[in-house]
């Protein structure tokens, strides 16, 4: 975490630096900058995925949902990084967009898991 936090307060310094400059190299060093912190993110990941499978592994959960759960978890994530950039280049409307279509994606792909709540819940009701 410290890392990540280095690079990001290093990447600020020098956008502000560039943005008296040119404002435009601000924006692509914060691009650049984001991106290597989106890639060590990933590999942050891979610690995630392991301990949502050994839960998939303990518990009796189909593969299907924590699949599904995966899917959730990057569409979120990818819909924050790209809106939060699109904001701090002062594209708010963008930004706005995005997060919106990450909303009704995550809803889109969490379906499955809606109807089978549903299905289950109508079997304990019924008589």
């Amino acid at each position: 975490m410290i890392r990540i936090a280095m690079i990001g307060i290093a990447g600020v310094l020098m956008a502000q630096q560039l943005k008296a400059l040119k404002p435009e190299y601000g924006v692509y060093l914060c691009l650049g900058v984001s991106l290597l912190i989106f890639l060590q993110v990933t590999d942050s990941l891979r610690t995630v995925i392991e301990g949502i499978e050994a839960v998939r592994e303990s518990l009796p959960i189909r593969a299907g949902y924590v699949r599904i759960l995966l899917k959730i978890i990057g569409i979120t994530y990818i819909a924050e990084f790209a809106s939060d950039l699109c904001k701090d280049a002062g594209y708010q409307t963008i930004a706005g967009q995005i997060q919106m279509f990450g909303k009704l994606s995550v809803l889109a792909v969490s379906i499955p898991v809606l109807t089978a709540l549903l299905d289950t819940i109508r079997t304990f009701l019924a008589p």
